[in-house]
């Protein structure tokens, strides 16, 4: 069975929460922190934690906030059978399911300048991971 995972580090803890507020009833998140954004963390170990739960079955999904989506990218990389992706507009998002078969996505919440950008960006990607072959253009 599929799972969706989701994790940030203080940075990214504000989007994290509005991805699941936003999605709260169409999909099922499991959260691997952080609990709040006042207490700084370290972002590899929240990328690792998810990495090691994504990796344990091809079907699942995993998504990493982070200030920049930079550095959770990099530390998501780095385990075996995952293939994370930086994720900042529609058209990426799409090559990285469709050519890249990317498992994770990552967002960075400092570089985006508009809210909604996002949520639809993470709206395609879980679209994409349930093989949805005919996306409308948004």
């Amino acid at each position: 069975m599929k799972k969706i995972f989701i994790s940030s580090d203080h940075a990214g803890y504000n989007l994290k929460e509005q991805i699941k507020k936003k999605f709260l009833k169409k999909y099922n998140f499991h959260d691997l922190g952080t609990d709040n954004s006042k207490i700084s963390v370290n972002y590899p170990d929240y990328a690792h934690k998810l990495c090691k739960k994504v990796s344990v079955n091809s079907k699942n999904m995993g998504i990493l906030v982070c200030g920049s989506g930079m550095g959770m990218s990099m530390a998501a990389n780095k385990h075996k059978e995952i293939r994370a992706a930086m994720c900042y507009s529609i058209k990426n998002t799409k090559l990285s399911r469709l050519h890249n078969n990317a498992n994770i996505i990552t967002l960075g919440s400092r570089l985006t300048k508009k809210k909604v950008l996002p949520l639809n960006v993470l709206k395609l990607s879980l679209i994409l991971n349930l093989r949805v072959v005919d996306i409308k253009k948004e």
